[in-house]
């Protein structure tokens, strides 16, 4: 038996066999995994990794003064990284078509989730934002995000002549209107706005007209409004506007916000070019920026690595956004570059409202730095985003 396998490998119509053009066809089909993005897949662990070392810069210290593990917190980063991962490697196995065929039931549980987290949900800082399961909290919001993406792209990939019409554009809205006025009673407005940022990258990729866009920005700007006066956005989230309008400001009430903002631009600034040194940050360990490894990580880099370290986080950001925009331009099907191209707003506004707080560019939002923050849900959402990604690269010739 050992010397017929041989032989068989090595006969003429073996040779022609596996030359032919089905035997081509068929291992394409059946070995997508050489088609990965090595490219958008480096670049994530990279900053995954960088992450995680944040994640325990910033909490080290604080931890050892209160007598609790130093790796308390760096450890359950790297695990819900683990479970991501699996979850992406799952995805690019299985293949993203069964989502995008769930894509209403998705949408549907999502919902669900985010309606009975306005009641079953922890109070944190007055929101309900996640459900408390002891160990661990789950923040549905993040969940819908994939959900609005998946519903949205495919009821858009439909549209006659790839344009998007006026009952397609309301039909879009009345959509996002669910998880949005879902999400604002919590009140969370960075997940809102989130939402937002990615269905409009797809509306503007369908072919939505200057008019149509026009009047999205102007539903949009008016729920806002109207959430804002009907009192479903409270106090707390209107002085973060505040705050951002009056950063030198020191009146008690916004000092909790101002304070933040004013260290996190601090950390950055004294970390000159080459920074202070990992875990050598006067302002990080001094526990000086609340929550700074959620919300802030970007100034314990800047800190810790300055200019230098910055500039590479950002670098890799730029990678991690041209890898997504050039598989929703190498998409075989429709759903598949609108969808990439929902995923690319996501994370570009993501990216840039979180640094941009950092900074004191814009209002403190409380979103996550995709892969840095520390957090199971959005690390979650992020390996199915790219789960999705990869399959949709590696299944792209088919």
């Amino acid at each position: 038996m050992s010397s017929f396998v041989p032989q068989i490998r090595s006969s003429n119509w073996f040779r022609q066999f596996r030359s032919s053009r089905w035997f081509q066809q068929t291992y394409e089909r059946e070995s997508p995994w050489k088609n990965i993005d090595l490219i958008l897949l480096g670049a994530v662990i990279v900053q995954s990794i960088i992450g995680s070392l944040t994640v325990y810069s910033a909490t080290r210290q604080r931890l050892i003064n209160q007598g609790f593990d130093q790796f308390f917190y760096v450890q359950r980063q790297v695990l819900f990284l683990i479970v991501a991962g699996v979850v992406m490697l799952l995805l690019m196995g299985f293949g993203h078509d069964w989502v995008r065929e769930k894509g209403v039931h998705l949408f549907v549980v999502a919902a669900v989730l985010l309606a009975l987290v306005l009641v079953l949900g922890a109070v944190s800082n007055g929101a309900r934002l996640s459900f408390d399961f002891g160990p661990i909290s789950f923040q549905p919001a993040e969940f819908m995000k994939v959900a609005v993406l998946v519903f949205i792209a495919g009821y858009n990939s439909n549209a006659v002549d790839n344009k998007v019409s006026f009952h397609d554009l309301a039909n879009s809205l009345l959509i996002l209107s669910v998880p949005f006025v879902l999400i604002m009673a919590q009140p969370d407005l960075g997940s809102a706005s989130v939402l937002i940022a990615g269905v409009s990258a797809i509306l503007i990729v369908a072919g939505a007209t200057r008019r149509h866009i026009l009047f999205f920005s102007l539903m949009v700007i008016g729920s806002l409004f109207i959430v804002t006066v009907i009192g479903v956005v409270d106090r707390y989230q209107l002085r973060r506007f505040e705050a951002w309008f009056n950063q030198d400001s020191n009146e008690q009430g916004l000092q909790r916000i101002v304070l933040q903002v004013r260290f996190a631009k601090r950390a950055v600034s004294s970390g000159g070019f080459f920074g202070k040194g990992y875990l050598s940050g006067p302002l990080t360990n001094g526990a000086y920026i609340p929550v700074q490894f959620v919300d802030f990580p970007f100034s314990a880099i800047g800190e810790q690595f300055g200019m230098f370290g910055g500039t590479f986080v950002l670098a890799l950001f730029g990678v991690i956004l041209w890898r997504v925009w050039m598989i929703a331009k190498l998409a075989n099907t429709r759903f598949d570059q609108l969808f990439m191209s929902g995923f690319f707003g996501m994370l570009l506004f993501q990216v840039f409202q979180n640094i941009g707080m950092t900074l004191g560019m814009v209002p403190v939002s409380g979103l996550p730095l995709p892969f840095i923050s520390y957090g199971g849900s959005h690390l979650l959402s992020s390996g199915i985003l790219l789960g999705l990604s990869q399959s949709i690269y590696m299944r792209r010739l088919h």
